[in-house]
């Protein structure tokens, strides 16, 4: 039996390839790293960046609150 650490591992990495894949199905993975290597920074520095941003539109945050959840959970 799984101790409470190892389901709650199981259930993010559960997620975020669900996740990955929807992504891979419409296209889209890889696109916020595109514009956060455009823009001179890391995935999670530009992130950061656009969560502050009042004029960001709400697709871009979306994508940044996402890739802000994605890098926190591959820590895990």
């Amino acid at each position: 039996m799984l101790g409470r650490k190892a389901r709650e591992a199981a259930a993010d990495k559960a997620w975020l390839q669900h996740a990955s894949d929807r992504m891979e199905e419409k296209g889209t993975k890889g696109e916020f790293s595109a514009k956060a290597k455009k823009a001179g920074m890391s995935t999670l520095a530009y992130a950061n960046k656009v969560l502050a941003d009042g004029g960001a539109s709400p697709e871009l945050k979306k994508q940044a609150n996402f890739a802000k959840n994605a890098i926190e959970a591959s820590k895990k």
